[in-house]
């Protein structure tokens, strides 16, 4: 069986590391290269690192910021946040990180996805998934233009369906009228190797991931998914990874604020007989 994954994740606005509950009330959690050097060296599996204001403001991620990061550590690194074309993720690639997530530039042309695949491998293509349980009234964005394409049409969201999430984009910004589940499945089709998949209803709120959401698309798909947003405690990771069916956890409070450390979640996880890399 592979090993499970631990993942801290680095939320990035303006240079800084930040962190709040569900998108929103963000606050300054430190430096985003020394926070990836002391994950690095405390054997965190992968970083993730997220612009999480590029796409809003319409800019490209902070490159130095990311080659700084790439170039003190050693452990895989994913670097998300307003990815618009090929020459975008060539230049991260370039700029030393391993894998990109691709969340509202995937919405706005899910093409871009297949295109990207194609040119660099579904190895480092990430698709991040926000998330958030559909409740009648909700209020979406005007549907993207290729909602009625034959090949796409199948993830608009049908509101008689019982088991619904639709997603967000431009950091939780935007809702589109989308089925989260039936995103995820049309994402690994057109050649997305990951999920990462953030709860906006839990994220930050250090309750425990959406299990239900984890569970209904990591057994929908066969690429690895990463559940992320509301990890408050150990027994979050494991319920993740055990209920959820993740094949990692990603977690950010928990770690910045020192609460755990990541071997302690590895002993702990180890303990229950969830095989991680020591």
């Amino acid at each position: 069986m592979l090993a499970k994954r631990i993942i801290p994740c680095l939320d990035v606005m303006n240079g800084r590391v930040v962190k709040g509950v569900s998108f929103k009330n963000l606050a300054d959690a430190g430096d985003p290269v020394e926070n990836a050097l002391f994950y690095d060296q405390e054997g965190a599996d992968e970083l993730v690192f997220l612009d999480i204001t590029a796409s809003h403001e319409k800019r490209k991620t902070i490159l130095d910021v990311v080659e700084k990061t790439a170039e003190h550590c050693f452990m895989p690194l994913t670097v998300g946040g307003g990815i618009r074309t090929l020459e975008d993720i060539r230049n991260l690639l370039k700029a030393g990180c391993d894998k990109i997530s691709i969340n509202t530039s995937a919405v706005k042309n899910p093409y871009f996805v297949k295109e990207s695949a194609e040119k660099f491998g579904s190895q480092c293509i990430v698709v991040a998934i926000d998330a958030k349980r559909f409740v009648p009234g909700m209020t979406f964005m005007q549907p993207e233009e290729w909602a009625n394409k034959a090949d796409l049409k199948d993830v608009t969201l049908d509101p008689n369906n019982n088991q619904l999430w639709v997603i967000s984009t431009h950091g939780g910004r935007q809702l589109k009228p989308i089925d989260a589940i039936k995103w995820a499945i049309k994402m690994e089709s057109f050649g997305a190797g990951e999920i990462l998949l953030t709860s906006m209803d839990k994220d930050g709120t250090k309750d425990g991931y959406d299990l239900e959401l984890t569970k209904a698309i990591s057994e929908r798909v066969k690429i690895p998914v990463i559940a992320s947003g509301g990890a408050g405690n150990l027994h979050h990771l494991y319920e993740g990874l055990t209920i959820g069916k993740a094949d990692a956890v990603l977690a950010a409070s928990i770690f910045h604020y020192r609460q755990y450390s990541i071997k302690e979640a590895k002993e702990y996880l180890k303990s229950k007989n969830v095989p991680v890399r020591l």
